[in-house]
């Protein structure tokens, strides 16, 4: 009998296994031959040295259920819920062994069973991602909260006088905390249109890079804009779901899915345009994630075929001029879901590179995981934060004064760390710095255009004179 068509195990009712349309599938599971190439780059292998905290570890799990060889207990969700997903063990692998997908799947059927003995961190997650960041006018509330705190000061004194009085746990909480110190990027419609457009683009607005970090969206409109690009952001778009099929969740992330390509169908674009790696990386699954859903899975994927990572749009276009020059080193933070899942690493050296003053200085592990992976920080504190050292030592060593990412996960982790320790190390999104340079390079040439308008009004004078 074929194991994955096997109810619900040998016979016995009781039997805890994966049920359900994302069953994984033992095609997948077969492809691993066991090498360990995956060990030296998984950061929870490297952190705790246990075989079931390895990917190859993890697959023996989940191809025992499915064959009906173990059961999903209390234990052997914990080894799965303590998995980043930061893909790094599908570069690794030379067998090409899909991981994601499988332990999505796996979350996903386990969440489908509804097992009574998941650990809390799942039931966390699921109210968290439905109940609040599927639910825009219930995020954006909390997103006012935090303004609120940014602007009362007390930041500043939790960070500074009353840092040693308060309890370790919360130390580490408020420097987590974000510094929400501008206005959200909430527009929708036409946000950008140049003289003569060459092509027409859509972008994802996303849940929380517009309220976290709202610079990078506006840098991303002024540099979609500066290279012809007509920009829109579809009002009827959604959170990407990426988060929630992480978790398991695979009913919300189709339902966020779909509400996305409805949004960006009828906005007739070239292409959709997306600053968060995370993000792209989920929309361009979108395909496989709508698989058993006939009446979308052709649309879906004609919608994954239309989605660019910012950086990897920008890269493609001819290059522009204006570039001003940015005195810094910089250092590059390969986002995991950019790096392992969309397979783009170029892209953003070759914009950084292009940039004049600037230099690259390349961490030991640039593409290791920075140990934010969604809402990991809130369900495996001390593992993230073991992760996030590790990354925090490599960036140091660099010498770089910026670190660049392309996540806004990335970004949120990397500025808790770095608060937490001091220093004046910042975080930008590359497309923050590329637009800086633009932006530079128009101040020169208007310097440049009234020093040369000056220089002839005084030449004018002294002939007339």
């Amino acid at each position: 009998m074929n194991p994955e068509s096997r109810s619900p195990g040998r016979g016995m009712t009781n039997f805890l296994g994966f049920v359900g349309e994302d069953r994984p599938a033992l095609s997948d599971l077969q492809n691993c031959v066991h090498c360990g190439f995956c060990l030296p780059v998984c950061p929870t292998y490297i952190a705790t040295g246990q075989e079931l905290e390895s990917p190859r570890g993890r697959l023996h799990l989940i191809r025992g259920v499915v064959e009906g060889r173990a059961e999903v207990t209390p234990a052997l969700l914990g080894h799965l819920d303590l998995c980043l997903q930061c893909r790094a063990c599908e570069t690794a692998c030379p067998s090409s062994v899909p991981y994601g997908r499988i332990m999505e799947d796996a979350r996903a059927s386990t969440m489908a069973r509804g097992v009574r003995r998941r650990p809390i961190s799942w039931t966390l997650r699921a109210l968290v991602l439905r109940q609040v960041v599927a639910r825009p006018r219930v995020l954006r509330a909390l997103f006012v909260v935090g303004r609120a705190y940014t602007r009362s000061g007390l930041p500043q004194r939790m960070r500074g006088d009353w840092r040693r009085a308060l309890p370790p746990r919360l130390r580490a909480l408020e420097a987590q905390a974000p510094v929400l110190d501008a206005r959200p990027y909430r527009r929708t419609g036409n946000v950008a249109r140049p003289v003569q457009p060459r092509m027409r683009v859509a972008l994802l607005l996303g849940c929380m890079q517009g309220e976290l970090y709202p610079r990078v969206h506006e840098a991303t409109v002024r540099v979609l804009e500066r290279l012809g690009c007509e920009v829109v952001a579809p009002a009827d778009q959604s959170c990407c779901g990426a988060l929630h099929a992480h978790a398991g969740d695979a009913g919300a992330a189709r339902s966020l899915a779909r509400r996305n390509i409805a949004a960006f169908e009828a906005a007739r674009v070239d292409a959709v345009i997306v600053n968060a790696a995370g993000c792209g990386a989920a929309m361009k699954e979108y395909g496989r994630l709508l698989r058993h859903d006939p009446g979308w899975s052709e649309r879906a994927q004609a919608l994954s075929s239309k989605v660019r990572d910012v950086l990897e749009f920008v890269a493609d276009q001819p290059p522009g001029d204006g570039l001003g020059p940015i005195d810094a080193d910089v250092t590059v933070q390969d986002a995991c879901h950019l790096a392992h899942a969309q397979r783009i690493r170029e892209a953003p050296r070759a914009i950084l590179r292009s940039i004049p003053g600037l230099r690259v200085r390349e961490m030991h592990t640039p593409d290791r995981c920075c140990g934010a992976a969604g809402l990991y920080t809130l369900v495996q504190r001390e593992m993230s934060q073991a992760v996030l050292d590790a990354k925090l030592d490599d960036i140091r060593a660099t010498g770089a004064s910026v670190v660049a990412t392309s996540n806004p996960g990335c970004t949120l982790q990397l500025e808790g760390g770095l608060h937490r320790a001091g220093g004046d190390l910042r975080v930008r999104h590359v497309i923050e710095l590329l637009d800086e340079a633009y932006r530079e390079g128009d101040r020169q040439s208007e310097a440049t255009r009234q020093s040369e308008l000056s220089r002839d009004s005084l030449n004018s004078n002294a002939s007339n004179s």
